[in-house]
């Protein structure tokens, strides 16, 4: 057993699945739009619902949105701090069919008119699911370096992924296919055990049909 699953997380606030997995779900629903959004709803179901504010999950929320980590000392001020940046939000409560109960929706729009909806949830001990992006469902943890394609359901773009990551020596640990319907809108998950060039991100951000690349690295560069 590793020491952390002991211990939990580094973190501000009273509980690792109330706030540090919080912190966290915010900070990737950021990573995922591409920016600080100017506007959040954000939608708590279960015992986020119930509980989440005597938890100060809100607040946690907010603080992953505006890029915070779990151990910074300013969650506690991040409804102040998005005032000053710019950032509405509201919240609300919602039933999210068969979701873990510590769970939230977001739906998240930037300045470019650039709308986003992400549904999440927190495991605990500060780790985290991501469940649906735009109503795709993806299910993904996001603990290794991970690359979130959205393309078009077409023939040859899992082919070029495969090859481009063979290139550069990534080996892939996890990868799996979401679509809503055939000849769609798809999402690419893979998880890999190295670290991708920011060159092949750039690479794949340039491929026609691929409508966006998101790069997720936890343990490092955000």
């Amino acid at each position: 057993m590793n020491i952390f699953d002991i211990l939990g997380p580094v973190m501000v606030g009273p509980s690792s699945s109330h706030t540090a997995g919080a912190v966290r779900i915010g900070l990737m629903g950021r990573k995922l739009l591409g920016c600080m959004p100017l506007k959040a709803r954000i939608c708590m179901h279960g015992s986020f619902a119930a509980t989440g504010v005597g938890h100060g999950t809100d607040k946690a929320i907010v603080a992953g949105l505006l890029g915070m980590e779990p151990d910074d000392v300013r969650i506690p001020e991040s409804f102040k701090m998005a005032g000053e940046k710019g950032l509405e939000f509201t919240f609300e409560e919602t039933t999210l069919k068969g979701a873990h109960p510590n769970s939230v929706q977001m739906v998240l729009e930037d300045g470019q008119h650039r709308k986003l909806t992400v549904q999440a949830s927190s495991l605990g001990g500060g780790r985290i699911m991501l469940n649906k992006i735009n109503d795709v469902e993806v299910n993904c943890t996001c603990e290794n370096p991970t690359l979130i394609i959205h393309n078009m359901d077409q023939p040859g773009y899992v082919a070029e992924v495969a090859s481009m990551l063979f290139q550069k020596s990534v080996n892939v640990a996890n990868m799996s296919l979401h679509r809503k319907k055939r000849g769609g809108y798809a999402v690419m998950i893979i998880e890999t055990d190295q670290k991708i060039p920011k060159e092949s991100i750039e690479w794949l951000e340039q491929k026609e049909g691929i409508l966006k690349v998101t790069y997720i690295d936890i343990g490092g560069n955000r």
